[in-house]
């Protein structure tokens, strides 16, 4: 919904119609909007930038169909979720999705993550291991990894020139929102394989980016990402990273991903000392969920559904 007066969108912008339903849930001091379907075992889905939760559209019904309880969350600063000052670190953000788990009224729950979200969910099956069953990373390899890989193939994939640029104060917030959020589609486009968003899709995403602070609130993730790697508070988490998963974990990456080479997938498994899978989505960009939905529907049902993940 948009303002009559201001002409911005608010945080009615997000409450899509659906087979779901819309909730508030408070953890870790702030409120989450959720969005829900399906009852069984709880899957949570976290997105990743620049996006909210509805980038999860196709795989809660698939889920929810599939016999899962599909829970799509706006992360902290994204959506119709609080938006505070501070706290827009991956300790921090795992931190909050351990404590929805909780809320949510469950032991530990499949944490599905992708870009910024599968960062998030990495995170937690090191410093949250309880509270995740299994994990599917998406376009996100293991933060350790990513590291790695965006420093030696800086000249080639968009990752670290992308991580720079948002390093300005307020310019790239303004960037990010003017003429209508124009920029958020740029990126869409830029990232992902060809066709792909259509209409609909990127004006969603340039509408959600247009709620007052979620720009601001979604480069501050990005600029921790960089500016951490600096102070003792990023040393501290990558040396905590380097202790291997105990969580069974698929991870898949697009071959076409511009901006995160698909050659930052491979070696992912010494961080997992758990049953671990790798699979290629074939032509997909950096969102391989929504560019190829059902192929990517299809991994996630049977590996949330697999007895023997080892294989």
């Amino acid at each position: 919904m948009t303002s009559r007066v201001s002409g911005v969108p608010d945080e009615t912008a997000v409450l899509i119609d659906g087979p779901w339903s819309h909730r508030t849930v408070s953890a870790g001091g702030i409120r989450f909007h959720v969005v829900e379907a399906g009852t069984g075992p709880l899957v949570l889905l976290l997105h990743g930038f620049p996006q909210f939760w509805w980038a999860w559209e196709r795989q809660i019904t698939a889920l929810a169909e599939a016999g899962h309880r599909a829970v799509a969350v706006d992360l902290r600063g994204y959506g119709a979720s609080d938006k505070p000052p501070r706290g827009y670190d991956l300790l921090t953000a795992a931190s909050d999705v351990a404590g929805l788990v909780r809320v949510l009224g469950e032991a530990d729950a499949a944490v599905v993550g992708h870009g910024l979200g599968g960062l998030v969910g990495w995170t937690m099956s090191v410093c949250h291991p309880r509270a995740v069953r299994r994990l599917a990373a998406l376009s996100a390899p293991h933060p350790v990894r990513l590291v790695a890989a965006a420093l030696s193939n800086w000249h080639r994939g968009w990752a670290m020139r992308e991580l720079l640029a948002f390093q300005a104060p307020i310019l790239p917030e303004r960037r990010l929102v003017a003429d209508g959020a124009e920029a958020v589609a740029r990126l869409l486009r830029r990232w992902s394989g060809p066709g792909w968003p259509d209409a609909r899709t990127e004006r969603r995403f340039r509408e959600a980016f247009r709620i007052p602070l979620v720009a601001h609130c979604s480069l501050e993730y990005h600029r921790w990402l960089f500016r951490s790697r600096f102070r003792p508070d990023g040393y501290r988490y990558l040396r905590r990273m380097s202790e291997p998963s105990t969580v069974p974990t698929l991870y898949a990456h697009g071959t076409a991903d511009p901006l995160v080479l698909p050659a930052a997938a491979h070696g992912l498994e010494r961080h997992v000392r758990a049953p671990y899978r790798l699979r290629f989505v074939e032509g997909a960009g950096h969102f391989p969920h929504q560019e190829r939905p059902d192929q990517v529907n299809a991994l996630l049902v049977e590996w949330l559904s697999d007895d023997r993940p080892d294989t």
